[in-house]
């Protein structure tokens, strides 16, 4: 006190100058610039809350009583802290002492805003106050943004639909919002779930709806080019059987073997007619179809070219050891040989049916693309890449066959036989496939698979059609009908005698390799 106030309380103790007498009536703040301690006011308050406590229970419990009666000497502390809680007094600092049912002090809160000054300085500003309720000047608070309303005081926003809120650890009324990815959707405000394989979330993700379904429709640019070259191609197929049945008794169309060229026409046709099947909505007879004929049109074409092309063979195969002529060269032989070879597919297909019937399902994991929105189902026939490949491997292993026997027979002259055009047919004809297979198995992963792999397809089978219809044909058809003059009998030969001449033919070329194939049966 002494030292604060500069004065002397008392004439205890030496003191060094001339002080003056403390009166106790100097006060702090005023004649001091002591800061008291802001808690100081509670401990006052505190004491005086006690105080007034137990003045109450004096006053209920020994009235006109000095001191402390019988029923004070030995009291209870639940009721000491019943009388403190029931005080209602004015503090140290002129403000009520009152306590809840909870025993707290009411709160009592300057506010204060950080706010920048006109001199560009920053400071604590008082906005309002805390007593029971809150009290604001909103005139006093300013913003960073210039805006007077009151930003939102939150600790997170709430999410959006589709978002899930993933809590803060220790802090139950904060969160993240995370929003369901892929194909989950929003089940509560905290989770996200898997939508079933057959659907897909909503736009906002709050449920799952049905993937669309769709097929390749006949509009669509992956069908509208396979259909016009089968069209073409059955146009000009119908074309030549007409032309051939018209001329059926001329020399050109018998000595190119009526019967297989009837057969071989039939699977150039199925050929160009699998497009559409290909194309057609799948349903149950459809894929039943697409069994039957998918392999079939191309085994008729190669089943036919192989028993020509092994006639061929066979008979100056023998002809080297005798002039006897082969066994089954007849036409009779020929189709009954050319059946028995198509009979194969067929009784894979009919094992196919007993042991996998045709039916059609929805590929939902073909078009799932990463995002959601562009999902869709593709309706198809319940055909594997291995069904396909087992029903048209049959039909690649003839092709090849006859392929063999094109290269075996490709020294024989022309002017006896076929061999060459159907040599130069097999060549091409590999060559499609062979373009074909990493072109359908290369596309497996990707999402325009379906139209892909069926475009491909049909155009594969449509242009190994082509090249049989167009060398095999449409020579023979041009000089039936613009040069009929050719289309004469030539001079029957024996079977010895063409054996002979084209043995001959081929030993002579080593000898006169410049002699033409005509020039060499001249010779002969």
């Amino acid at each position: 006190w002494e030292e604060n106030f500069g004065c002397k309380l008392g004439s205890h103790g030496k003191r060094v100058g001339n002080l003056k007498k403390c009166t106790g009536l100097e006060k702090i703040g005023r004649d001091s610039s002591y800061e008291q301690e802001g808690k100081v006011q509670f401990v006052i308050d505190a004491v005086y809350s006690m105080a007034h406590a137990l003045h109450n229970m004096h006053k209920e419990h020994c009235p006109g009583y000095v001191g402390l009666c019988a029923r004070m000497s030995n009291i209870d502390g639940k009721e000491l802290l019943h009388n403190i809680r029931s005080v209602n007094f004015n503090g140290s600092a002129g403000t009520p002492v009152i306590f809840n049912e909870n025993g707290d002090a009411p709160g009592r809160y300057d506010i204060f805003q950080y706010q920048s000054t006109n001199r560009s300085t920053t400071e604590y500003k008082i906005i309002g106050h805390w007593t029971d309720q809150l009290h604001l000047n909103m005139n006093e608070m300013h913003w960073t943004t210039g805006d007077s309303s009151i930003p939102a005081s939150v600790c997170s926003v709430p999410c959006k639909p589709g978002e899930r809120k993933k809590t803060v650890k220790g802090v139950p009324c904060c969160w993240h919002c995370e929003r369901c990815e892929g194909y989950h959707y929003q089940v509560d405000e905290f989770s996200c779930e898997l939508c079933p394989y057959d659907q897909r979330p909503n736009e906002n993700r709050t449920t799952c709806q049905p993937i669309p379904i769709i097929k390749l429709e006949w509009h669509s640019p992956w069908a509208v080019v396979p259909v016009f070259i089968s069209m073409l191609g059955i146009i000009g197929t119908t074309f030549v059987i007409v032309t051939f049945v018209k001329y059926n008794d001329t020399p050109i169309v018998r000595a190119s073997g009526r019967e297989l060229s009837y057969v071989l026409l039939t699977g150039i046709f199925l050929c160009y007619a699998i497009t559409f099947l290909m194309i057609a909505a799948p349903d149950t007879a459809v894929c039943s179809f697409r069994r039957i004929f998918l392999g079939l049109g191309m085994c008729f074409s190669y089943a036919a070219l192989l028993t020509k092309t092994n006639r061929i063979h066979r008979i100056f195969e023998q002809g080297k050891k005798s002039v006897t002529a082969p066994k089954f060269i007849s036409p009779a032989s020929q189709l009954v040989i050319t059946f028995s070879l198509i009979s194969f597919q067929l009784l894979g297909v009919l094992i196919w049916f007993a042991v996998d019937p045709p039916h059609i399902i929805v590929d939902y994991g073909e078009q799932r693309t990463p995002d959601p929105q562009n999902a869709r189902g593709v309706l198809k026939c319940d055909i594997s890449d291995l069904s396909l490949i087992c029903s048209l491997g049959y039909s690649i292993l003839l092709m090849v066959t006859c392929t063999v026997y094109a290269i075996k027979t490709r020294g024989v002259p022309e002017t006896f036989n076929e061999a060459k055009p159907i040599g130069f047919t097999m060549y091409t004809t590999c060559i499609i496939w062979l373009a074909f297979i990493p072109i359908f198995f290369g596309t497996a992963q990707s999402a325009e698979r379906m139209y892909i792999q069926t475009t491909t397809l049909t155009i594969s089978m449509s242009l190994s059609a082509s090249v049989s219809l167009g060398m095999l044909y449409l020579p023979k058809v041009y000089i039936i009908i613009f040069h009929p003059e050719q289309n004469v009998q030539k001079r029957k030969r024996s079977f010895k005698a063409v054996v002979t001449a084209a043995t001959m033919s081929t030993e002579n070329t080593e000898t006169y390799p410049n002699l033409t194939i005509s020039d060499r049966i001249q010779y002969i």
